[in-house]
């Protein structure tokens, strides 16, 4: 299992994948916005979605784990 991080405090703009979806190297998952910038989370690997722990509208500290994916 591989956690994807964020990786800066921000808060979760919109969700671009969900559980159960494959991913590949470099896919986006998520879009974070700080101070009216958009910072893609890109998967860690390639791999099926585990499981997404955060939801749109949340904010999310630097480090923290924001998806799971499964190589």
């Amino acid at each position: 299992m591989t956690d994807v991080r964020a990786e800066l405090t921000a808060s979760v703009f919109k969700i671009e994948a969900v559980a159960g979806d494959q991913v590949a190297d470099g896919d986006t998952l998520m879009i974070l916005e700080s101070m009216k910038m958009e910072i893609p989370v890109l998967a860690t690997g390639s791999g099926k979605i585990l499981e997404v722990l955060v939801a749109e509208g949340e904010m999310v500290e630097e480090g923290a784990v924001v998806a799971r994916l499964e190589p």
